[in-house]
C-alpha cells in the first residue's frame, strides 16, 4: 500500500512515519505540508492512501480533494473531531483523531484494504480511458462527502457543471457532463440526451415517447427522455 503524508507539522508526520512503521505491506512514498504541494504530489505519486489533514497552509484537505480529478483512498488525520465528523456524514472511508492510536490506524488501514483498492493499478495522466471513475469528491454547502459514482441514478448538465441526483441530495460537481461521460464506466451509464447521463442500473421500465423517443423510468419514479438518436442507440444496444 502506497501511502502520502500530507500535513504541515513535521511532528505529526514523523508520529505517522513511527506509526506506519509497524505495517511491513505500507510504502510512505512522500510528504506534503500544504494544499497545493499535496496536489501536486498526489497526481505525480499517484498514492492508493492519502493521510490527510484538515488544516493546511493554503486551505484545508477538502479543497484537495475538491481540486484532484480522481482522488485516492483519504483518512483524514486530524484534531477537529467535530468538523471530521460532519465531513464524513455519507460514505467516509475513515478519520482518524490526533494523538492517533495504533489500533485505530489499524483498522483505517484495513478499510482501505477491504475496499481492494491498494493495489489496484492508478491512471496516470492523460489516461482518460483507464479504470473508470469510481467515486468523486464534493461539497454541498456545509457538507462534503465521497460520491460512490455506482449509488447514482441520474447526471444532469447544468452548463459546465453536473449536479448528480441522489436521494436527499442533488449537489453540484464541478465537472462538465462529458468530462464524465469519458470516464465513466459505460456499461453502467448511457448518456441519454445532451442533458443527462442515466445509471442502466436503476432504470425500471422503458416506455414509447413522442417521435420515436424512448422514455426510461427510474426507480423512485423519475422519468427521463431520451433523444432520437440515443434512443436508437439504446434500441441498437439493448435490442429494444
Amino acid at each position: 500500500m502506497r501511502v502520502l503524508i500530507a500535513d504541515d507539522e513535521r511532528l505529526a508526520r514523523a508520529e505517522l512515519r513511527r506509526l506506519l512503521a509497524a505495517f511491513p505491506d505500507v510504502e510512505i512514498v512522500g510528504e506534503a505540508t500544504h494544499v497545493d504541494e499535496t496536489c501536486q504530489r498526489v497526481e505525480a505519486l499517484s498514492p492508493d492512501l492519502l493521510l490527510l489533514d484538515i488544516q493546511m497552509p493554503g486551505g484545508t484537505g477538502f479543497d484537495v480533494l475538491e481540486r484532484l480529478e480522481e482522488p485516492p483512498d483519504v483518512v483524514f488525520a486530524t484534531a477537529y473531531d467535530a468538523h471530521a465528523v460532519r465531513a464524513f456524514e455519507v460514505n467516509a472511508l475513515d478519520f482518524l483523531l490526533k494523538p492517533i492510536e495504533p489500533e485505530r490506524l489499524a483498522t483505517a488501514l484495513e478499510r482501505v484494504r477491504q475496499r481492494g483498492r491498494a493495489v489496484a493499478p492508478q491512471a496516470g495522466p492523460g489516461q482518460t480511458r483507464g479504470a473508470p471513475l469510481e467515486r468523486v469528491f464534493v461539497k454541498d454547502g456545509e457538507r462534503c462527502w465521497l460520491v460512490q459514482l455506482a449509488q447514482v441514478p441520474l447526471i444532469t448538465s447544468e452548463g459546465n457543471y453536473a449536479r448528480l441526483s441522489l436521494e436527499g441530495h442533488a449537489p453540484l460537481l464541478l465537472r462538465s457532463l462529458t468530462y464524465l461521460e469519458e470516464r465513466l464506466d459505460p456499461a453502467r451509464f448511457f448518456r441519454a440526451s445532451r442533458q443527462h447521463l442515466i445509471n442502466l442500473d436503476f432504470i425500471e421500465a422503458l416506455e414509447p415517447g413522442p417521435g420515436g423517443t424512448l422514455v426510461a423510468r427510474l426507480r423512485g419514479g423519475r422519468e427521463v427522455e431520451m433523444s432520437r438518436r440515443q434512443s436508437q442507440r439504446f434500441r441498437e444496444r439493448l435490442s429494444v
